[in-house]
């Protein structure tokens, strides 16, 4: 059993799916239906890509592999049992005897007041479909306002932190919303604003210094406001306040601090590394031969630089996933078992439009050359809908963008406190309202019998007249009729 098909989980599946050749039964639980690639998710919320484009049907790729649909919450390894929740509700648990954990991560928080109520994450794809809408909205707003501040208000957008999601959502929101108000002009010498904050000493900290200089750069020169060094010190409805005194007029505030690893893996009860699953180099649990962990849900010892472990990326994730699967097969007795080992061969920011930053093979790229080289490695790792995302970027380049608002994801269904961010949020009824519900439902079975009855007696009554009536007025065997 695999939990989770994030970039670890899919690709364990797929490669033990290959291995054993249906010679065992493999399951997978998931949440959604679909694989999604995270890297193309800013370009959802700016409306370059369709958000079908960035799923993956895990039915339609991974044919030998049985989909569970549901949320894990808890697991037994004594037992060896998983219990999970479904997509209606129901409660339930699935038993196995390999157990590969790969639930991924969630949006990372911080003590910081308000803003847990007032700001927004960017782990899945109901948040990506929400800050698309939303973005349009207060663009449409702010070109109806009757004053100015409100005016600048609505059409300021706050991004926290400047990691490799920050920047990109960033780099590519400015860009919708400047093909916005082409459309809806806003008030004269208004434009919108995007603010980027971070608490590190410079953009991109996790990533090489050219990278960061070369995005910096770009993100500037497109007039959005940089301030590193900075974080929030409260958020409130109206904006965000911020540790040096300054106040930012905004209703959108975007949450990338980071990510934490998703709340199941603390309930396993075995040793924890920051929150994440402690294994050996092989992937497994320490005395659980038979589980395995990876992805954003594992520390995994880092072969390349001793006494570290591995960064919470998709390019290590995507790999520990094959090596998971490898070593799932061999402990069934398919091939052999190996360490994960794993040199970084470069990264790649999408910064919009034709911009970029790359260093494949630490060789360091800006400007086409890096975008070019950016949708090109997206392209190949993508398992999936390559020839649908680049007719999207092909009309995008010769079309201009659909600022329309679609209304499908509410502000209450994506909070930023999820353990799941890749489902909106559902409301379900409270006692006082269902009991309400079965009170009309039972009112109106009653109104419905009480017509029936009404309705047989009056059929009665109505066949004895007609029985009368029928009777000749004549009849001499009548009493009535005699004279």
């Amino acid at each position: 059993m695999i939990v989770g098909a994030g970039f670890a989980g899919f690709q364990a599946a797929r490669t033990l799916s290959r291995l054993t050749r249906r010679r065992v039964d493999i399951t997978l639980l998931n949440p959604t239906d679909y694989f999604l690639y995270l890297p193309l998710l800013p370009q959802v919320a700016a409306g370059v890509l369709e958000p079908r484009r960035v799923t993956v049907s895990l039915a339609g790729t991974l044919r030998h592999v049985r989909l569970v649909l549901g949320e894990a919450d808890g697991i037994d390894l004594d037992r060896r049992t998983v219990r999970y929740t479904g997509p209606e509700g129901d409660a339930d648990e699935l038993s196995y005897d390999r157990l590969v954990l790969a639930v991924g991560s969630v949006n990372k928080l911080l003590p910081v007041p308000g803003v847990a109520e007032n700001a927004h994450g960017f782990r899945g794809l109901p948040e990506a479909l929400y800050l698309r809408d939303h973005v349009t909205r207060q663009i449409e707003l702010a070109a109806a306002a009757d004053d100015a501040e409100t005016c600048r208000s609505r059409c300021t957008f706050v991004v926290v932190g400047a990691g490799y999601t920050g920047v990109e959502v960033a780099a590519h929101g400015q860009l919708f919303t400047q093909s916005l108000v082409r459309r809806q002009p806003l008030r004269a010498g208004i434009r919108p604003r995007w603010v980027l904050l971070d608490i590190a000493e410079r953009v991109l900290p996790e990533l090489d210094r050219r990278l960061s200089d070369t995005a910096d750069r770009v993100l500037r020169r497109r007039g959005v406001d940089v301030r590193t060094g900075t974080s929030v010190k409260e958020a409130t409805r109206d904006g965000v306040l911020l540790d040096d005194g300054d106040f930012v007029p905004t209703r959108t505030l975007v949450w990338c601090v980071g990510v934490r690893p998703d709340p199941l893996v603390a309930s396993v009860g075995k040793p924890l590394e920051r929150g994440r699953l402690v294994v050996d180099p092989f992937l497994n649990v320490p005395e659980h031969p038979e589980v395995f962990a990876c992805g954003d849900a594992a520390a995994v010892p880092d072969l390349a630089k001793p006494g570290q472990y591995t960064a919470m990326t998709a390019q290590h994730a995507w790999r520990q996933g094959k090596v998971a699967g490898t070593n799932v097969a061999a402990s069934l007795g398919i091939g052999e078992r190996r360490s994960y080992r794993h040199h970084d061969l470069g990264f790649t920011v999408d910064l919009g439009g034709v911009s970029g930053a790359a260093n494949p093979l630490g060789v360091p790229l800006s400007g086409p050359l890096a975008g070019a080289v950016t949708r090109g490695y997206h392209l190949a790792a993508m398992p999936g809908n390559r020839v649908r995302v680049a007719a999207d970027w092909l009309l995008d380049a010769a079309l201009p963008r659909q600022g329309v608002q679609l209304g499908l994801v509410r502000s209450w269904s994506v909070p930023l406190e999820s353990s799941s961010p890749e489902l909106a949020r559902v409301p379900a009824p409270d006692k006082d309202t269902a009991k309400n519900q079965k009170d009309q439902k039972d009112a109106k079975d009653q109104k419905d019998a009480k017509g029936a009855q009404g309705a047989k007696g009056a059929q009665g009554a109505q066949d004895t007249k007609d029985s009368k009536d029928t009777k000749d007025p004549k009849d001499p065997k009548d009493p009535k009729n005699e004279e």
